[in-house]
């Protein structure tokens, strides 16, 4: 019986659910839009190198999260835990560099094998943007206002604060790195056996960890903002300088880092408190250096990738059902008559349930449940004077109404005007 149910780390999205999952993804579509970014898509799973590069081989993300295996072929690939990777190799292998900038929007499943949390599946959906060609601050505060555009957009925006932090350039990271290494050497006996073998090839890495005696370690470490240069100070000043100017409200966090090489200057994230420990809706930086990872010309990029679940748990119950009108027949002689009458009213544009079994009461009954407002009524009484009754669930009111297959303008405008009054 267990095969039977999804597996762990899954769900069905059944019609109550993908409802707000479309209502999510949809907007955050108009939202990018609105700043010509562009919708594309990537293949679900890709070389394993295209993760493994940026990602570095003894990340957690490669050696225990990522869903890898080898094909009929003997090629390694991997289900994409995320999507920057394969928008930034897609650019690369479809000479795309000559034509930058490009704006890219796009939604669709990620896969990391990781123990199941709230809002946080095996299979989780996002939706994302990609800006790739500009270097400057206004490109990052352009993202970022595109972000609190979209949340503010399903109403969220208000349960979020943004917090905000610069990485640096290379010279600035490059002096912080030291720094932090000389400060946890202090403590390589006390961290987690993963941050020991980060230790000695990549501290920043370290700054990830999310195990309790790293993070209480890191508490008093070095903090990135004191290592900036002049040059990097500023473009953060800009930074904040452009979403001020806009409205967007900010929070600084010095301890919101990236521990990867390619991250650079800016680093964001959107958090709630409405959804526990998980409270990252939203997050994103600057990743200058990720196309020469993956074997492309230096291009710079920044860009912000968002969890549909977890959206959806602050949106739930927003998206009304669809449709609020039904065709119901009072008997079988109508049946065929009534099948016409829905096609007909669908192609003046309005959306029609079409009960085809049961009595008429308990089509009337679902239909009540069902959220929907009118229903028309077609039977052979009907018939025979070529009219409908056109009933109103929500008030009880009841109205005949001329049938005519040639034109039916006139049930139109009153199927219009009921789903209009208050």
């Amino acid at each position: 019986m267990s095969r039977l149910q999804p597996v762990r780390g899954t769900s069905d999205l059944l019609p109550e659910n993908m409802a707000n999952h479309n209502l999510v993804i949809n907007a955050a579509r108009k939202a990018s839009a609105c700043y010509g970014f562009q919708e594309m898509a990537t293949p679900i799973f890709e070389f394993l190198e295209v993760f493994s590069r940026p990602l570095g081989a003894s990340s957690d993300i490669v050696t225990k999260e990522n869903y890898s295996f080898e094909d009929r072929g003997g090629e390694m690939l991997t289900l994409r835990p995320e999507n920057t990777a394969g928008v930034v190799r897609a650019m690369i292998s479809g000479g795309l560099t000559q034509s930058l900038p490009l704006k890219y929007f796009y939604a669709g499943p990620m896969f990391r094998y990781e123990r199941p949390q709230k809002g946080r599946m095996r299979q989780f959906h996002q939706v994302g943007i990609e800006y790739l060609g500009p270097d400057d601050a206004l490109s990052d505060a352009e993202t970022i206002a595109c972000g609190a555009r979209f949340l503010d957009s399903i109403g969220v925006l208000g349960d979020c604060d943004l917090h905000l932090n610069s990485l640096g350039d290379a010279e600035s990271r490059a002096l912080y790195r030291d720094a932090l290494l000389e400060y946890l050497k202090k403590f390589s006996g006390d961290l987690s056996d993963d941050s020991k073998m980060r230790l000695l090839v990549n501290p920043l890495r370290i700054l990830d960890s999310k195990d309790s005696g790293d993070r209480n370690i890191l508490q008093n470490a070095p903090k990135f903002p004191d290592y900036l240069n002049g040059v990097s100070q500023i473009r953060f000043e800009n930074l904040t300088s452009a979403l001020d100017r806009v409205g967007v409200a900010w929070f600084f966090n010095p301890l919101l880092v990236r521990g990867l090489d390619y991250y650079c200057h800016t680093a964001f994230e959107f958090v709630t408190n409405s959804l526990g420990a998980q409270g990252t809706v939203l997050g994103g930086g600057r990743y200058d250096g990720l196309s020469e990872m993956l074997g492309g010309p230096p291009v710079a990029g920044i860009g912000w990738a968002a969890g549909v679940e977890r959206l959806t748990m602050l949106v739930e119950g927003v998206l009304p059902n669809s449709p609020k009108v039904a065709v119901v027949t009072a008997d079988d002689a109508a049946q065929q008559a009534a099948f016409h009458l829905a096609e007909q009213l669908r192609d003046a544009g309005i959306d029609i349930d079409f009960p085809t079994n049961g009595a008429m009461r308990k089509k009337l009954k679902k239909a009540d449940k069902a959220n929907i407002h009118l229903v028309i009524i077609l039977g052979s009484d009907e018939l025979s004077k070529n009219t409908v009754l056109l009933r109103n669930l929500s008030n009880g009111s009841q109205e005949e109404i001329a049938l005519d297959f040639a034109d039916n303008g006139g049930l139109v405008a009153a199927i219009a005007k009921s789903l209009l009054a208050p």
